[in-house]
This record gives structure tokens, sequence and C-alpha cells, in this order.
């Protein structure tokens, strides 16, 4: 345990001292307040004896000195103040600096150690207080980041999907900025599980949507499951053009991965069908985030009625209509 003593009296600091050193604390002097800043910013101590009449800068300024750095760095030592003044506005003005306890010269040996453990235990009570708070931050943080998260896939859940979703849309509607969503169904899924099983149909389900995640180009880009076998990638500032090309890249990775389905219709492989949807979202509205979901939706319908295995998009304007949302846009006859 280490004390600092702030006090310009050599006879008392010394005294003090040698009561410290009675009691197994190492001792640290300091004979002005500049002083005495200096040492508790490189030493730390674990309690400050403080007197108020100094030369330069008095006791309640060094206080208060101390309370600002603290505040900021986010300490917390206990500040004894130990003089001859014994008036009570002094007394006043000391706990207002950020003193925790006022004891009047001359004091006894006897009395300065209770108060000194008193105010240590407190320091005990306080850091202890402050590891718990941490602990159940961290907790809190990572409940968060669990609750975010798909458990089966480890990739984002439709919670945090949704999210992000009106965030992009914001923040892009602010910059004028494209937005795109791709809506991505495992084709046929219902054969594999009904003839793998349902553990190799999460296993499936675990591939694609690492595949699908590893697949997105930028560190916003968000993979999300979706909902069964369903997955949606938002893909900010990203354009028509754009998010077809990564549509088309997880297409193909999905089909490269030769996960057998041989009661597939479409391939002897597990693929994908993928709907693709942008817009640049308008200004001061989220009425058009239904609209982007639905055109995506409509995409994809048209991808899996086209023979799956392949990706459709919606071209043209998705736009806001009145207080509702509309599209503007039609699915072309051809990818």
């Amino acid at each position: 345990m280490k004390v600092l003593i702030i006090e310009d009296t050599i006879t008392s600091a010394t005294v003090v001292c040698s009561w410290l050193t009675n009691m197994r604390v190492l001792a640290l002097h300091a004979k002005t307040g500049e002083e005495g800043l200096e040492i508790f910013k490189q030493e730390r101590p674990d309690l400050i004896l403080l007197d108020i009449i100094m030369p330069g800068i008095d006791g309640f300024e060094v206080a208060r000195c101390i309370r600002r750095f603290e505040k900021y760095h986010g300490w917390w030592t206990p500040i004894i103040f130990l003089t001859a003044r014994a008036d009570e506005n002094d007394l006043q003005c000391a706990i207002e600096a950020g003193g925790d306890d006022y004891l009047i010269k001359p004091v006894s040996e006897v009395v300065l150690k209770a108060k000194i453990n008193a105010m240590c235990r407190m320091a005990q009570m306080r850091d202890s207080l402050r590891r718990t708070q941490e602990k159940l931050r961290r907790a809190n943080d990572q409940l968060q980041r669990l609750s975010a998260i798909d458990s089966l896939t480890g990739i984002a859940n439709r919670r945090r999907f949704d999210a992000t979703l009106l965030r992009e849309w914001r923040r892009c509607s602010r910059s004028a900025l494209p937005l795109s969503l791709l809506v991505v169904d495992v084709d046929l899924f219902k054969l594999f599980n009904d003839h793998y099983g349902h553990q190799m149909g999460d296993e499936c389900l675990k591939v694609v949507a690492h595949t699908l995640q590893e697949r997105s180009r930028r560190q916003d880009d968000l993979v999300a499951r979706y909902g069964g076998e369903e997955f949606a990638a938002i893909l900010p500032e990203t354009d028509h053009e754009g998010a077809l090309a990564v549509a088309e890249e997880m297409r193909a990775g999905v089909a490269a991965l030769g996960v057998d389905h041989a009661f597939s219709t479409v391939a002897s492989v597990v693929t994908v069908s993928i709907g693709v949807a942008s817009v640049i979202p308008p200004k001061d509205s989220e009425a058009g985030i239904p609209a982007l979901i639905k055109a995506a939706d409509d995409a994809l319908y048209y991808a899996k009625r086209s023979g799956r295995n392949q990706v459709k998009q919606v071209t043209g304007v998705i736009r806001v209509v009145g207080s509702g949302a509309g599209v503007g846009g039609r699915i072309p006859s051809q990818e």
C-alpha cells in the first residue's frame, strides 16, 4: 500500500511518515502541491493525506486537480485533509473540492490509522464494484452479440438483418447512395432434408451460409439467415451491376461446394436461387423498405419459376408512392 503525504511542514510530515512505516505502509512525501500532483500521476497512491496551506497552489486546488484528472482516467483515490485549520468553512471547502475526510492537527496515531483503514476499505469496495460492473458490461456485450447471431449458422440473424437494413437505408438516403438487397433460397431444400435427414440439412445450411458470407465483398455488407433455408444479403453503396456480380459469385460458390443432392431436379449438387433488387433510398422516408424487400422476393420467385440455380433481378426504379411503397420496376424475361 502507498500513501502520498502532501505537506510542507517537515516536522509534521516526518511524524506521519514514521506512523505509516509502523503500519507497513510505503510513505511518499511531497512538499508542495505541484510536486504532489506529479507524484500522484506517476505513483498512483492508494490514499492521499493533504494539507491546506502550502506554498504555490493550496490543498483545495490540489484536490480539485486530482479529481479532474481521475474523472478523465476513471480513477478514484481517497483524500483525507490533514490540517491545523478548524474552521467549518474550511471543512466545507475541503469536501466540495473532492476530499473524503477532514482531520484537524494534532491528530493521534490511533485516529489516523483508523481513518486510513476506513478509507482503504472504501477504496477496496469501490474497486470491487468497478470490477463487477466491468464483468457485467462484458457479459451484456456478449449477450448483445449473441442476440444478433443465428445459433445454427453463426451468421447474422433476422433481428440484426432488420436493424442493419433500416440503418443502411437511412445512411444511403442521406448520401443519395445505392442500396442493394439479395434474397437467397436453397433450391429444393425440403427434398434434401427429407432424404438426407435434418442433421445433414443443418450442415448444409452452415456451409451455404459460410460460402455466402465469404462472397460478400465489403466490410459493411451483411449476410443474414432470413428464415428456414432462406438467406439475405444487404449491400450498401452497391449499384445494380455490382449486386448482380456479387449474387452470381454467391450462386457459383454454392454450386462449387459440390454438396450432393441426388433428389434435386435442378442439379446433382446443392444450388441456390437469388433475387436481386437495388434502389437509391429517397430522403426522409423509410416507407420504401418493404418495397425493396418485395422486389427482391419477386425476383427470387421468378428465378425459382424459371428453373432455379440462377440470379434474377428487378429492373427500373423502386420508388415510394404517396404514403405507401410501390415498385416501379419489372422482372425481365432474360437474366
